[in-house]
């Protein structure tokens, strides 16, 4: 794939403070599934800040096509700068760039992509086209995609007092007996965080599902604490 002089100026920036022992590390607690080139978070960020500061932000119009090229780069490093780029876009994104995020959702799928994909894009983009909801949460959970699905119980994540209780309970009965690590885990993580705005409901749907071990004890952790400070 060829890349455009932006992108191939931001790879000969980063790649230019490749650290090996970074690298080995930062690639094991990634279970060995992505490359990297050792450049951790606080100085990924502030070479990207240098970067944008000369060569400013990609254009809107040309964000999709920046965000595949750096999501084709086998250094992990360059798809969260992807994810950046996409965050500070964000509130211009509609439900035209949708079929385009899934893209990212399906390739190079793990948490560390998925979980920022489905709470920051997703759930900025539905928030603000919440007629939608339904049909993509819907067609979400219903796909044989493991991260679809998680995206599906996670994009609501942020949403405090705006969350559909409904949706998100109806949302993980499709999915409560799951084996799969990755959705046990999503479950326990959405009602957990939900749990913040609504704890007695959350409490409720708790204890009246049968829930995977891991999912209940995840979605119990804050209203526990809570009661073990009196």
């Amino acid at each position: 794939m060829m890349t455009s002089p932006y992108v191939h100026k931001l790879i000969q920036q980063l790649r230019a403070h490749h650290n090996q022992t970074n690298a080995e590390s930062m690639k094991k607690y990634m279970r060995d599934q992505f490359e990297f080139i050792g450049i951790k978070t606080p100085k990924r960020r502030e070479l990207l800040k240098e970067f944008i500061t000369e060569h400013g932000l990609p254009p809107f119009a040309e964000l999709p096509e920046v965000v595949r090229e750096l999501w084709e780069l086998p250094e992990r490093e360059f798809q969260y700068i992807a994810l950046t780029f996409l965050e500070k876009a964000r509130k211009k994104l509609t439900t035209d760039d949708i079929p385009f995020i899934e893209e990212l959702i399906v390739n190079k799928s793990w948490w560390d992509t998925v979980d920022l994909l489905a709470a920051n894009i997703v759930g900025t983009i539905l928030q603000n086209y919440q007629d939608c909801i339904p049909v993509y949460a819907e067609k979400w959970i219903q796909s044989d995609h493991i991260w679809l699905q998680r995206t599906a119980l996670l994009f609501q994540l942020k949403y405090k007092h705006e969350t559909d209780e409904e949706l998100l309970y109806h949302l993980i009965r499709q999915c409560r007996h799951s084996k799969e690590f990755f959705i046990q885990k999503a479950i326990g993580w959405a009602l957990r965080e939900y749990s913040k705005t609504s704890p007695a409901s959350v409490e409720r749907f708790v204890e009246s599902e049968h829930l995977a071990p891991l999912s209940r004890r995840e979605a119990l952790k804050v209203i526990q604490r809570q009661v073990q400070r009196g």
